[in-house]
């Protein structure tokens, strides 16, 4: 991917430094949890919407032990974190461009989200933002969060490397700051209350798919301006949207496959609409609402 001299954007809150502890686990009653088992709660809570946490606390054998806190000390982050850490202000400018002119050519203006990179956990207007959540949009504050440790889940344990991969990662959050702008999370929001757990799952897989197809768009759109990509590199995200699909993640934990308990909908729908983003680069494209079937 072609990205390294691009602008930087400058909506960035950088709080890896503000909490304790390495990027690549949490600390529960002295033990070190490593991102093997961060993944398995991450999983967990994309598919089953369990608390990461108590997944994670239970397979270390810390179901009663207290969150201990460490001495703060000062981080030192790799070249690698380094890179991840640009790539991301790099990816969310040019989100931010994409966006920008989308909405002007519909009459509108863009807000820009900020984002925030963290370790092991931070306060949004959401609640308490966690690492095992992996990368989130809150939108009581339109803020995208991110520790940048995922990124090695993504890479070892899911299996999804590639900075296309990583890009795709940041544009779907944006997807979602998007469909805050256009009201559609509030009409979905408010349609899910009083709904059935089907219903209510049936609705966040519509909504994550679009969101899938928005990052499908800005790929699109950011491709034809800037040519970003290389050989392979379309190939990375498509991998990581397969990666990430609830059945595969089911099967991935040893569990059946559930459709009713979806709530990001398959690989293979995950990648069909990516793909259709980005092969159309338009978001009139990206209706998962109407579509029948998804």
């Amino acid at each position: 991917m072609r990205w390294d001299g691009n602008r930087e954007s400058d909506n960035v809150e950088d709080r890896r430094d503000e909490e304790s502890g390495s990027s690549g686990g949490f600390s529960l009653g002295g033990g070190s949890i490593g991102l093997g088992t961060v993944a398995i709660g991450l999983v967990a809570w994309l598919v089953f919407g369990a608390n990461p946490l108590q997944v994670i606390s239970a397979l270390s054998g810390g179901g009663h032990q207290q969150v201990q806190t460490q001495p703060h000390q000062p981080k030192v982050h790799s070249a690698e974190e380094e890179r991840e850490a640009k790539l991301v202000r790099v990816v969310l400018a040019d989100t931010e461009d994409v966006w920008g002119q989308i909405f002007q050519q519909r009459g509108g203006s863009y807000e820009r989200p900020r984002l925030v990179m963290f370790s092991n956990s931070t306060p949004t207007a959401c609640g308490r933002g966690e690492s095992a959540m992996g990368p989130f949009y809150c939108p009581a504050d339109r803020k995208v969060y991110i520790d940048l440790a995922f990124y090695r889940t993504l890479n070892q344990q899911l299996g999804a490397p590639g900075e296309f991969a990583e890009a795709y990662v940041i544009a779907h959050e944006v997807g979602h700051h998007v469909q805050n702008l256009l009201g559609i999370s509030g009409k979905v929001d408010a349609a899910r209350r009083g709904a059935s757990e089907r219903k209510s799952n049936a609705l966040s897989v519509r909504l994550e798919l679009q969101a899938d197809c928005f990052a499908g768009v800005w790929g699109s759109h950011a491709d034809k301006a800037r040519h970003i990509l290389e050989t392979g590199d379309l190939e990375t995200a498509l991998n990581a949207a397969s990666k990430i699909g609830d059945d595969t993640l089911q099967r991935s934990a040893g569990h059946a496959v559930v459709p009713d308990s979806f709530t990001h909908g398959s690989s293979e729908q995950r990648v069909r609409w990516f793909r259709r983003g980005f092969d159309s680069g338009d978001i009139a494209q990206c209706d998962t609402f109407a579509a029948n079937p998804l």
